[in-house]
């Protein structure tokens, strides 16, 4: 991934001329954020390791795993948020990593936690570098020093247990090569969040990560049939079985605990023969209350599409769903709806006929299968779109939420207004647009995506608003995070989000599993 964009540069979107007048016209945005700085004007703070420090890892993991130049500290310096890309374009001196270490095996990452902990050395584990929670600060706290401890290299295909549906895979995997992996043998995976292409299996383990394709295939957390993690005090090695009664779930310990008390270096998961058949439908709704009624039905009836999602009317009017085509209208009016079926021909065109019916009782109009097919082809695209109205002056960032059904109006007006208000006391207008991302019988996920002009200091600017709208997700009762992660950036509002009795058990598990207090300082637990 680039080092101060998105991802892949040759993927890059330029602004389109609708998009242009768009945001001429709505938020006076006519223009550009200033020249980018390169790679090499970037100023790091020095490396805090010492020479017998760097000594110690080259033992442990080999010359050509420790990376100690400034481009490799850079690349691991953070996530890729707003508040990160933006950072990346200060003049004054950032932090970063003093090193980035790449192991090669758990016996690689327990002498790097050993080491670490005598030489009070922080420890952030490093995916695919796609956090959008500050969860890769390189936080060093009250440590000498802080490094990244980089997985890519344990990226193997361990098992496959084609009779049971489940596969061992390790940590450092894309999901990409996951699919490839498993596409060689007839399997998928069907795990797609917009970060598939980049981040990693241990990273949708640590974030509890949920894919496109949840409503079919569920989260990443659904799929977690085990889990191996390397802690201070030891290796954890969690899931003997489909289900147990055996007290609490300590897997759940480790999916969700993004680092803070293990390096996952394997997971086991649940996998599905790779589908013979995909259909597609894309709906009208008239109004998104009628959609996400719609949805409601779907859900609590289990026709069991594989995808579902609905834009509210903004989106919609954007056309922000179907990413090739942002800012031309194609879809008069209304709210647009997404369908995907897969699995075998039968299968998908039962499921495909019952959804399609109960759509259409509720209020639905097809607009057959051109739309789907666009949102579907243009999927992982939007955060490349983001890069370029940074660079032409506007404020983009997206964050989410989840609550009940009966809530998500109440839950949808107050987080809209809290980022309205916020952002148009700095002086610009702001295109608040929203969709239902993931739905459950009992609720949905809200996913927002914000767009305004960038005034004064666009870090403290979004950085206001990021809290009147976590504000707002709490006073309704919502979750502060649904598939991002907490990270750094929502860690203010987990005493909220679990009281203060459920603090304490993470500290009290941290203290267990991590007692120097090592591994990713500063993120998750308050």
């Amino acid at each position: 991934m680039k080092w101060n964009a998105w991802g892949d540069p040759a993927a890059a979107k330029p602004l389109s001329d609708g998009i242009r007048t768009l945001l001429k016209q709505a938020l006076g945005v006519d223009g550009e954020a200033g020249p980018e700085l390169s790679a090499d004007e970037v100023r790091l703070r020095p490396s805090a390791l010492s020479d017998a420090d760097r000594a110690a890892f080259t033992a442990m993991v080999g010359a050509e795993n420790v990376i100690a130049d400034d481009i490799g500290r850079l690349l691991r310096a953070g996530g890729k948020s707003t508040l990160d890309l933006l950072r990346r374009r200060d003049r004054g001196v950032q932090d970063a990593p003093d090193a980035v270490l790449l192991p090669g095996s758990e016996d690689d990452v327990a002498a790097v936690l050993e080491y670490c902990v005598r030489q009070s050395i922080a420890v952030v584990p490093f995916g695919g570098g796609t956090s959008v929670v500050g969860g890769l600060d390189p936080i060093r706290g009250d440590f000498k020093a802080v490094v990244s401890l980089d997985l890519r290299r344990l990226d193997d295909l361990h098992d496959l247990d084609e009779v049971s549906g489940e596969a061992v895979l390790g940590a450092g995997v894309t999901g990409p090569d996951a699919e490839k992996l498993l596409g060689a043998r007839g399997f998928s995976l069907g795990h797609f969040p917009q970060s598939f292409q980049f981040a990693t299996i241990g990273g949708f383990a640590a974030t509890r990560s949920s894919g496109q394709d949840s409503a079919g295939y569920g989260r990443f957390d659904d799929m977690v049939r085990g889990v191996r993690a390397v802690t201070p005090a030891g290796v954890l090695d969690l899931g003997r079985a489909p289900a147990s009664a055996a007290g609490p779930d300590l897997r759940q310990l480790i999916v969700g605990s993004e680092g803070v008390f293990g390096v996952i270096t394997r997971v086991r998961v649940r996998v599905h023969p790779a589908p013979e058949s995909t259909r597609y439908e894309a709906w009208s709704f008239p109004d998104f209350t009628t959609g996400a009624d719609a949805l409601r039905a779907v859900v609590q009836t289990g026709t069991g599409p594989t995808v579902i999602r609905l834009s509210d009317e903004a989106e919609t009017g954007v056309n922000l769903a179907t990413t090739e085509s942002i800012g031309e209208q194609t879809i008069t009016g209304g709210c647009l709806a997404i369908t995907a079926f897969e699995g075998t021909e039968e299968h998908t065109a039962s499921r495909h006929a019952e959804t399609r019916a109960l759509i259409e009782a509720h209020g639905g109009t097809s607009l057959g299968e051109a739309s789907a097919k666009a949102w579907e082809h243009g999927r992982f695209g939007a955060p490349y779109l983001r890069d370029s109205l940074l660079s032409a002056g506007a404020l983009c960032e997206t964050l989410e939420t989840a609550t009940s059904w009966s809530n998500l109006p109440v839950l949808k007006a107050a987080v809209t207004e809290a980022l309205t208000s916020s952002l148009g006391a700095t002086g610009t207008p702001a295109l608040v647009l929203c969709h239902i991302s993931h739905v459950y019988p009992t609720g949905a996920s809200l996913y927002f995506t914000v767009v305004a002009g960038q005034r004064g200091n666009p870090i403290e600017q979004w950085r206001t608003a990021k809290i009147a709208a976590s504000d707002a997700m709490v006073r309704c009762g919502a979750t502060i995070t649904h598939h991002h992660a907490v990270g750094a950036d929502h860690r203010p509002w987990m005493a909220a989000e679990v009281g203060d009795l459920g603090v304490e058990v993470l500290r009290a598990v941290k203290q267990v599993l991590d007692p120097t207090g090592i591994l990713n300082p500063g993120k998750l637990i308050p």
